[in-house]
């Protein structure tokens, strides 16, 4: 790890381009380019994700700290090339005093020419994704409502500013569990009269698979509060019988069927870096979520 005290983003990018000479590596090989804007609370998980997701999408991790306060506008940063972490490049960058308003202008020069931006905000996310001043760079814009005060009123104000790119990993939580709700209706199942979600109070996952599920099946969607963490059961209500997805802990659930024995089925609980490996995967909008993003929007349109 590089420290260079009271510098610019320009000269971070230098630092790394040396970095990358004395390496004997000055091709660079990076895909893209990820701005993560973090409180200190939030940076260390977040950073550490990303330099373990660089292991399948090699890129430049720019991790903004803002540091308002009195002090004067400096620039601290630490600088990593490489390493046995994989082949990205990560810049730590607190921005202390007046500086701290003003990560769009430390950002700029570190972005890689001709290729893609994702930005996330790990923790606290701006109210319009697409109009902040880092968002304005990114193709792809990752915010965690579950991180919110209140997730649900969060993911409700997403919906509301919706762009095409936007995404909130409360999304990405539920790709295991929109994949096994896929999978048990692979056979005619009838007219769905009811779908049962239970899950603990105030879950964005939750907001989001009770409105996909009433996209996808025209069907009512009922909630219960669950004193289990996250989202606990789903139960599918059709002519031929009832479809249930129950999880026994954070790897597996048990899917029973009509006319099928009980089968226990693979529903992983990931971590951070799994997750921001998924979103990674794919640089266009993700169209789906913004169907949903939408009928979420107009639910709460009065």
């Amino acid at each position: 790890m590089i420290r260079i005290d009271d510098t610019s983003g320009g000269e971070v990018a230098a630092a790394i381009s040396r970095e990358r000479h004395r390496q004997g590596s000055p091709a660079t090989g990076m895909v893209l380019t990820l701005l993560i804007l973090a409180t200190e609370e939030f940076q260390s998980d977040a950073t550490a994700a990303a330099v373990t997701s660089a292991r399948a999408h090699p890129m430049r991790i720019v991790t903004l700290i803002p540091r308002p306060g009195r002090n004067a506008p400096t620039l601290d940063a630490e600088i990593a090339v490489g390493g046995d972490d994989g082949p990205g490049e990560v810049a730590v960058l607190r921005l202390r005093g007046e500086l701290s308003e003003h990560a769009n202008s430390v950002a700029i020069p570190l972005l890689l020419s001709d290729t893609p931006v994702v930005a996330f905000w790990p923790s606290v996310a701006p109210e319009c994704l697409a109009q902040d001043s880092i968002g304005k760079h990114a193709q792809r814009r990752i915010s965690d409502s579950a991180m919110s005060k209140n997730p649900s009123q969060a993911l409700t104000l997403r919906a509301q500013t919706y762009h095409p790119g936007d995404t909130d990993l409360a999304w990405t939580r539920l790709t295991p569990w929109r994949s096994a709700l896929a999978a048990a209706l692979d056979r005619p199942v009838g007219s769905m009269s009811e779908v049962i979600i239970e899950a603990e109070d105030g879950n964005p996952s939750a907001l989001l698979l009770a409105t996909w599920l009433n996209v996808r099946l025209d069907a009512p969607v009922r909630s219960h509060v669950s004193s289990l963490p996250g989202i606990s059961a789903v139960t599918l209500r059709s002519d031929n019988g009832d479809i249930s997805i129950s999880r026994t802990d954070g790897d597996s659930a048990i899917l029973c069927r009509p006319d099928t024995p009980d089968a226990v089925i693979s529903l992983p609980d990931r971590d951070l870096s799994a997750l921001l490996n998924e979103e990674l995967k794919r640089l266009d909008p993700d169209n789906v979520f913004g169907s949903v993003m939408s009928a979420l929007r107009q639910e709460n349109t009065p």
